[in-house]
């Protein structure tokens, strides 16, 4: 745990939150089953895990805010999405080691957890949530900008972009949750090619706002994978939503769907 701390370069008041925060469900359980007599019960690292994801959304959304004023919501929620996506936070959990200090049950153990993405992604959030209880705040947010935040918007500026554009899903998932609005339906409509290389052609449909049983927009895009094309096509819905009313109306007049990419 010292070294866990020493990497943080931060030192727990309360080390238990830390010992919780490392703890998965399996190991509580299990503990548990040993003390049947025992009144209270074994905390594990779901309710921190809870709490951080919550804090490392609010000093993410918070920090892009200030770092980039030019940006539009559309381009803010993007990369928002990225930076909190567990293919980012994932490479960040591993960075860290944390496979090392995971609490796991025998099970989980056997079966390979300290190399599990979603038990490494749930554990560094948890951690996250434990320096808010240890701490508050701004503690957390030095943690967050150093280790989650900063490096990665440090190597999109080195490859020469100034947003990531591989998580349209998430991003059109975030912006259509802040309206208020029903997500998008994702819809096979064809699939061409032999087995070793086959196309996709998806369709996202954008529920209207006022009447959620017509749809106002439909995206379409090929991939070569399902994903893929899921993904050109939720492009297409967030590039229709950021777009200046008349567009919109012109779009939505024009029968509905866009064009393919």
């Amino acid at each position: 745990m010292a070294d866990l701390e020493q990497t943080l370069g931060y030192r727990f008041v309360r080390p238990e939150l830390l010992d919780q925060a490392l703890t998965h469900s399996s190991q509580a359980r299990e503990v548990e089953s040993a003390q049947p007599l025992a009144s209270k019960r074994t905390g594990d690292n779901e309710q921190l895990e809870f709490l951080g994801d919550a804090v490392l959304g609010l000093i993410t959304t918070e920090d892009l805010f200030h770092r980039f004023p030019q940006f539009r919501e559309g381009e803010l929620s993007k990369l928002r999405a990225h930076l909190v996506s567990e293919k980012h936070l994932i490479r960040v959990a591993q960075t860290l080691e944390l496979g090392h200090y995971l609490r796991l049950g025998r099970g989980e153990e056997k079966s390979g957890g300290r190399n599990k993405t979603a038990l490494l992604v749930d554990a560094l959030e948890a951690i996250l949530g434990a320096m808010y209880v240890d701490s508050g705040l701004e503690t957390v947010r030095r943690v967050v900008l150093e280790h989650i935040v900063s490096p990665e918007l440090e190597i999109i500026a080195r490859n020469g972009s100034s947003l990531p554009l591989n998580d349209y899903k998430s991003a059109l998932q975030e912006k259509l949750q802040a309206m208020g609005r029903a997500q998008p339906a994702y819809v096979l409509v064809k699939e061409r090619g032999p087995e070793h290389s086959k196309t996709f052609t998806v369709q996202a449909r954008l529920l209207k706002a006022d009447e959620p049983n017509d749809t106002e927009l439909v995206g379409q895009a090929e991939g070569s994978t399902k994903k893929d094309a899921e993904q050109g096509a939720a492009r297409q819905l967030l590039a229709y939503l950021d777009s200046p009313p008349a567009d919109k109306r012109s779009r939505a007049s024009g029968g509905g769907q866009m064009a393919k990419s």
